[in-house]
This record gives C-alpha cells, sequence and structure tokens, in this order.
C-alpha cells in the first residue's frame, strides 16, 4: 500500500470509527507511529479537518465527510451482490434500502464500470433457500425482533421444539431477553437469554409463534460480542454409518450438519455425526433406505429396526 493509499484509507477508517490512537492505526497497516504522525500531518496539510486529543486519538471534524468513493469492478459486483442477498434475505424494510443502496452505488458508477459490473453479474446467481413457510412470516419476525434487539426489549413468543423435552413437552411459552440474529445454512437463528431455562439458548425463527414486543427492557452484558460468541457443543452422542459405495457421493454431497467425519475405504464410507439425541438422525438415515448401515449406536439400530418394520407393516 503507497502512501496515497494508506491516507485515504486513514480517513475511511476514522470516519467508520470515530477516534483512532496512532498506535492502532499504525496496527492496522502495519507501519510505524511515526509514519502516522507523517500521514496525519499531511492529510491536515491538505485541508482535511482532523482533530488530534493527546491520550485520546484522532479523528474527522464533526460533519465532515469524504466525496464519493470510486469503486473497482470487483467492489462493484461485491456490493451489488451484497444487496441481492439482503433483498432476498432481510424483513421488508431493509429490504427497500437494499434495492435503494442499490440504485445509488449504479449511479455513481462510471460508465465502463457500470457496463462491466453488468456483464459479471449476469454471470452470477444467488438462489434464496427453499422457505417452507411460503408466506413471508420469518422476515415478519426479524423485523420484530431486530425491533426488539436494538430497543432492548423482551419477547414472549411460542416456541415448538424438534422433539420432547422430558419437563415440558414440545411446546412451550417462553420469555427472553433478544440478543442477535444469526443467518446459518439458510435459517435464522435468535440467541437469546432465555427467563425458563436462566441461560442463552438459540431459537429458530421457523419454529416460533405468537411473538410479542414487551415493554420490559434488558441490559445486554457489556461483555457480550455476537460475533466473537461460540455456543458449547452439547453435542455429545456418537453416530457411526456405513454407505454403500453406489450412493456415497450422493451422500457426501448433501453435507449433513450433524457430520463430523468421512472414511473413504474400497468397500464404502464410513461417516461419523455427533448429535444430540439419535432422532436427528432418524429420518436422514431412513431415507437412503438399504444403501445405508447404522454401525453404532446399538440404540439407533434398534430404533431403525423398528420404524422398519412399521414400514412393512403399511404395506
Amino acid at each position: 500500500m503507497n502512501k496515497t493509499e494508506r491516507m485515504l484509507a486513514i480517513l475511511l477508517e476514522l470516519q467508520r470509527k470515530d477516534k483512532m490512537r496512532a498506535e492502532d492505526l499504525a496496527a492496522v497497516f502495519e507501519t510505524s507511529v511515526r509514519t502516522i504522525y507523517r500521514d496525519m500531518q499531511a492529510l491536515s496539510e491538505s485541508g482535511v479537518p482532523i482533530v488530534g486529543e493527546p491520550g485520546v486519538g484522532y479523528s474527522l471534524m464533526e460533519g465532515y465527510f469524504l466525496p464519493p468513493v470510486s469503486f473497482t469492478v470487483e467492489e462493484a459486483v461485491t456490493l451489488l451482490i451484497g444487496t441481492v442477498f439482503v433483498e432476498q434475505q432481510f424483513d421488508e424494510g431493509y429490504t427497500l434500502k437494499a434495492g435503494a443502496a442499490r440504485g445509488k452505488i449504479e449511479a455513481i458508477l462510471p460508465e465502463h464500470v457500470r457496463e462491466e459490473t453488468q456483464r459479471v453479474r449476469a454471470s452470477i446467481k444467488l438462489l434464496a433457500p427453499y422457505d417452507p413457510l411460503a408466506g413471508g412470516v420469518d422476515k415478519q419476525n426479524i423485523n420484530l425482533l431486530r425491533t426488539a434487539i436494538l430497543e432492548q426489549r423482551k419477547i414472549r413468543l411460542h416456541y415448538k421444539k424438534t422433539y420432547a423435552e422430558e419437563d415440558r413437552g414440545r411446546q412451550s411459552t417462553r420469555v427472553v431477553a433478544p440478543y442477535g440474529l444469526v443467518l446459518s445454512q439458510g435459517n435464522w437463528l435468535l440467541l437469546a437469554y432465555c427467563e425458563l431455562r436462566a441461560a442463552l439458548r438459540h431459537f429458530r425463527l421457523s419454529r416460533m409463534e405468537q411473538l410479542a414486543l414487551l415493554d420490559e427492557r434488558f441490559k445486554l452484558p457489556q461483555d457480550f460480542d455476537l460475533h466473537a460468541y461460540a455456543p458449547e457443543n452439547d453435542r455429545k452422542l456418537s453416530v457411526r454409518i456405513w454407505v454403500n459405495p453406489s450412493i456415497a457421493d450422493k451422500v457426501k454431497e448433501q453435507n449433513n450438519f450433524y457430520m463430523e467425519s468421512l472414511e473413504e475405504t474400497e468397500d464404502g464410507l464410513y461417516v461419523n455425526f455427533l448429535v444430540r439425541v439419535q432422532e436427528e438422525l432418524l429420518h436422514w438415515i431412513l431415507g437412503w433406505g438399504s444403501g445405508v448401515l447404522v454401525l453404532e449406536p446399538e440404540s439407533l439400530r434398534q430404533q431403525i429396526r423398528a420404524e422398519a418394520a412399521k414400514i412393512l407393516e403399511s404395506y
């Protein structure tokens, strides 16, 4: 990165983060503190209103904004694809904003960049994942949850679990403090503190009903960072299966969420899984018919036999 590029990058960093120390800027751009001092002096002399506070850092004078930035074709394509993704996955508010942002980006691009960008975009297509709700209920809930997260208000919801819990069955009503939204493998998840369980829990939006925004407020823990958060792995049950070579490629392409490792041998594919309960794999295994054989645990082998017997009775 040459001096001109670095100075522009420093301006963008200050505009984004408000205040930064010379030491922090030096670490970001992998240069010396003295070089940062010289860059700041050069920026000030060129008319950029840099404010320096001893012990605090540098900032841009309030109200100062950079003029429109030029984009390369690759940068423009990246931004435009991002707006398409937001339109597909977020609620109506962000969908409209994404469309408006795309129009503004396209409007400021030089004609030759715009034409090349359109050519590249024509060769890339994003397909939204299958939505079993078909009515956009998830997007409506995202809007409510986004409001609750930003305003730090609790939510009451009715939740349906995939498998019954010993103490409460499959369905329950929860009051939660929403910490953040996560899009994982095409599914929206809410990370929230659950008052019923007195712990952080993940809730899939597709299993939520009767969401209500409450007046009661909550405080987000000061040390909580959604992007740094990693849930404890509670999948402890090991499952091992054998796959017939004739369908091995199809099984690998499925890339089951619970899959831990694969072993390809001459007599077939061996796959290892980690699950919370064996029912999480039951129907997936049955779907492969005789092409898949459960090796362990024995309890799952017995459950497969029982399900197969029921299927045989039905025919």
